[in-house]
């Protein structure tokens, strides 16, 4: 019996075809089915477009044929890109892109991914797109994104999948750092229910990370990018894949060492995600991929202090060499020892997909080079501390310094040292009352490099030049300045989930928020300036500043986080006075 493709051709000798089948519409992908997932269009569920000629058994005779066919529904039509309103980009992957889309005539809305045919045969990605359309029609779980259908046209392939409105995990740890104990413990059972599922239909994930686990409308999880996954055979005694894939930061060991990786290998990812969700940054971290493997083969990593120790215990039992030791791998019991760990103690997994997910809450507890005092009564004293008087702290005097310094000049009207503010040892700002002409002078004398420019505030020199080993001419005529006036310096702690690094941040004219690494002199990043930003103090020396896309947290050492957040609202009622924000 001739058989027949409808397979739409990439060019005039390539067919993106492997092996007959003898009919492609149907309820299960076929092993063979051409790359082309969705034969000419289909118009609900994965399967594939059939074919236009029509297959009967043999010896039976058309009229027979037709008597059969008679009481069958007319197929829908197949679906075009015709048929949606594309929107925004939700996405971009090495050789597709994801769309927002609305069905019209429904007004459904979907995540659509696009890939181009061409760019997937130049790059011999054919596997991969056949097996992520055989994985996800294999899927029916509320926590991994649904593929509803399947279309093509002469130059991309179009998958319909369900659109998760709130967007990666990685987004919220950004924005709040690290999660509280119970957002962790709540999202890590839902990946851990979804891993269940999966392992048991016997697919490897292969590339799970924060980034492809999604927050639907509801905020539970759905777990996208199957492009390298794997099924493994049900037929035979196939337990692992050979094929290196996966992200630095999640790969497991028995990859980077026998180039393979089996279910226990997305057991080692959950470990990483755990942490990171905990810590606010995955376990195995340096310069680049190379490092991080060593790091990973060494089994070379650490927990921050006050991280949960029930999350601990888990992780360390994830995260182990052997992936034959890890607990919820098949050795060790499956998934109910995982399951039943302390940890999880206190979660419903019969109807976890129904629950009402926590808010995503901040993990911020007190560091130790944190002052305990500073905390509890902070609201009651903010009002006294705007009066207070700094002090001269005694710890300039352990500093190596020349034996006499000048006297601060005595600021008077007439010049411009009456604009700036010595606040301690560590920090100075300007008022914002200058006239440009005097504006131009703190300019000339902040650019030049010139000592004087110090003379009103010579301890913040001494601290800069000495302490920092910066000099007042590195700092102020470095290429990020912009030749813009600096408002307010002074070091702070940048926390990162639960680790901090100690940087310079300088508030400069444009306005800026620029911090800095202060002994290799560079940039590390500037937090983006909006009529969105909020500075919020949450005690003498800890201070938000929040953004659209993240929350910066911040320490200053010296207890000066009220006067951070005055002078950023008022730098910011300077440029966004038209503005209407509550919040300041």
């Amino acid at each position: 019996i001739a058989r027949t493709y409808d397979v739409v051709p990439i060019q005039s000798s390539v067919v993106i075809c492997s092996c007959p089948l003898p009919l492609m519409v149907r309820n299960q992908p076929d092993s063979c089915s051409p790359l082309a997932l969705p034969g000419a269009s289909s118009s609900h569920g994965p399967s594939m477009e059939g074919p236009t000629s029509e297959s009967r058994a043999p010896g039976m005779h058309a009229n027979q044929g037709a008597e059969l066919r008679a009481p069958q529904a007319p197929q829908p039509r197949k679906k075009r890109s015709d048929d949606f309103k594309f929107g925004k980009i939700l996405g971009e992957g090495s050789f597709s892109t994801v769309v927002l889309a609305r069905e019209q005539a429904t007004t459904k809305e979907y995540a659509i991914k696009i890939l181009e045919k061409r760019h997937i045969m130049k790059e011999n990605k054919a596997q991969y797109v056949k097996r992520e359309r055989d994985v996800m029609s294999n899927l029916d779980h509320p926590f991994f994104v649904k593929l509803y259908f399947t279309f093509q046209d002469d130059e991309k392939l179009y998958f319909g999948l369900s659109y998760a409105k709130n967007g990666e995990l990685l987004k919220y740890i950004r924005k709040i750092g690290s999660f509280d104990e119970t957002c962790t413990r709540f999202y890590s059972a839902e990946i851990v229910c979804a891993l269940e599922y999966l392992h048991e239909k016997g697919i490897i994930h292969r590339d799970l990370k924060p980034e492809n686990i999604l927050l639907n409308e509801d905020m539970h999880i759905q777990i996208t990018d199957f492009g390298t996954a794997k099924q493994l055979s049900s037929d035979s005694r196939q337990a692992r894949a050979n094929s290196f894939v996966g992200t630095a930061q999640y790969v497991s060991p028995e990859l980077l060492t026998e180039k393979s990786a089996c279910k226990s290998s997305d057991l080692w990812a959950l470990g990483c995600i755990i942490y990171q969700l905990v810590a606010g940054l995955p376990p195995f971290r340096a310069g680049n991929e190379y490092l991080i493997f060593q790091k990973i083969i060494k089994l070379e990593y650490e927990f921050p202090e006050k991280f949960f120790p029930k999350a601990k215990d888990l992780v360390e039992r994830l995260l182990l060499l052997d992936p034959s030791k890890r607990i919820g791998c098949e050795e060790m019991g499956g998934y109910a020892p995982l399951k039943g760990h302390p940890f999880f103690e206190s979660i419903s997994w019969r109807d976890l997909h129904l629950q009402t997910p926590p808010k995503l809450t901040p993990y911020l507890p007190a560091m130790s080079e944190d002052d305990e005092d500073c905390y509890g009564n902070y609201d009651d004293l903010l009002s006294q501390f705007s009066s207070m008087q700094v002090a001269q702290s005694s710890s300039s005097q352990s500093i190596s310094t020349p034996e006499t310094i000048p006297p601060a000049p005595q600021r008077s009207s007439s010049n411009i040292e009456q604009y700036v503010h010595d606040l301690d040892n560590n920090s100075f700002e300007l008022d914002l009352l200058f006239s440009e002409e005097e504006k131009q002078l703190l300019l000339d004398k902040q650019t030049s490099g010139n000592p004087c420019w110090f003379e009103a505030f010579s301890n913040v020199y001494v601290y800069i030049a000495l302490l920092l080993t910066i000099t007042n001419s590195d700092l102020l005529r470095h290429q990020f300045v912009e030749n813009n006036l600096i408002l307010k310096m002074g070091p702070v702690d940048k926390r990162k989930g639960l680790f901090a690094r100690r940087r310079q941040l300088l508030l400069t004219e444009g306005p800026h928020l620029y911090y800095v690494d202060p002994v290799n002199k560079v940039l590390k990043g500037e937090i983006p300036w909006s009529p969105e930003l909020r500075p919020e103090a949450k005690n003498f020396k800890t201070f938000f500043v929040h953004t659209p896309n993240r929350t910066y947290y911040l320490m200053d050492p010296s207890g000066n986080a009220d006067k951070w957040c005055k002078k950023i609202q008022e730098v910011w009622r300077k440029i966004y006075h038209k503005h209407q924000n509550p919040g300041l």
